[in-house]
């Protein structure tokens, strides 16, 4: 795959991630708790509502760098690296705790999915350089 069809699927995942964080995530709250509610309190917990407003923040950024993701480098590899320390910690919290288990088929794999196509799709280094040379 070249650089540049790469770049190609890099904007279009771009937009359909920042959609998804901005629309997607709370039904996946009432569709699946077990999967993607880490309160035992399903119907108004605070950090519920926080990590909504954390990730429908992320999405409105993300539409906006698949615009220009040459320009917005620093937050595309924010999201991958944050993608993989929060699933991550998600994974050893549910391994630890039984009460979790059902993240292991939830959030947790989509967390570490997000960080993994955008990790595999965004140039670095030389290769971004000559990307945005091209322009």
């Amino acid at each position: 795959m070249t650089s540049t069809s790469r770049l190609k699927i890099l904007k279009i995942v771009l937009l359909v991630f920042g959609a998804f964080f901005v629309v997607g995530v709370y039904p996946l709250t009432k569709l699946w708790p077990p999967g993607f509610v880490w309160h035992a309190d399903h119907q108004g917990s605070e950090y519920l509502v926080m990590i909504l407003g954390i990730y429908a923040t992320l999405g409105v950024f993300l539409m906006l760098a698949s615009r220009n993701p040459l320009e917005n480098l620093s937050l595309i590899w924010f999201t991958v690296w944050s993608s993989f320390v929060h699933g991550g910690i998600m994974l050893v919290q549910a391994l630890m705790n039984p009460m979790h288990r059902g993240h292991l088929l939830g959030d947790v794999p989509a967390a570490l999915l997000v960080g993994i196509v955008l990790a595999l799709l965004t140039p670095r280094g030389e290769q971004a350089r000559a990307l945005r040379q091209k322009g």
